[in-house]
């Protein structure tokens, strides 16, 4: 079955994400290509979807929503799954004790499931490469509050994601006819 995992990715983690998505899904025999959602167009040719953002403040990167509702007509024909990346550190809750997944869901994630009939949506964690920042970037995180909230590392479960993609591949996979 071809599928499409479309990402929007500022620093390249989410993109890192997306990849390995695709690689999984062609590992349990489908047909999966990544692609940035500059990239994706033509998607009358597949029979699923994977989408994904970065996520920064709680929201979805504009383009990433701008894909969504543009192409929401196709995207709620067939199976789409939704992916966030964002948060940062080994910890998987919050000071609070909060689930960091749960508690870093972007708030447009219940509209966009309505709007596509999305199947699931999962928070990865993400990564920072201090390098790959621009100038605003870099001095936000100098400050005290933002270095302990953005540490640097690749803090992404690459066990955790194959999973997710076995369960989406599994879940394409028709029956065995009796």
């Amino acid at each position: 079955m071809p599928v499409l995992v479309v990402y929007a990715s500022k620093h390249g983690s989410t993109r890192g994400i997306a990849e390995r998505i695709a690689a999984k899904l062609t590992d349990e025999g489908h047909t999966a290509e990544a692609r940035s959602v500059q990239e994706a167009s033509g998607l009358e040719g597949y029979d699923a979807f994977v989408i994904g953002s970065a996520a920064y403040a709680l929201h979805w990167m504009d383009e990433a929503l701008a894909f969504v509702k543009l192409n929401s007509a196709v995207l709620k024909r067939v199976p789409v799954w939704l992916f966030s990346s964002g948060p940062l550190g080994h910890e998987a809750t919050d000071a609070k004790g909060r689930d960091l997944r749960v508690a870093t869901v972007p708030k447009e994630i219940p509209e966009l499931e309505g709007i596509v009939e999305a199947r699931g949506h999962h928070v990865f964690f993400g990564a920072l490469d201090p390098g790959t920042l621009g100038f605003a970037e870099r001095a936000i995180r100098k400050l005290p509050a933002a270095r302990a909230g953005l540490p640097e590392g690749d803090f992404r479960d690459w066990d955790e994601i194959d999973a997710w993609a076995a369960e989406i591949a599994q879940a394409l996979t028709p029956p065995p006819a009796d």
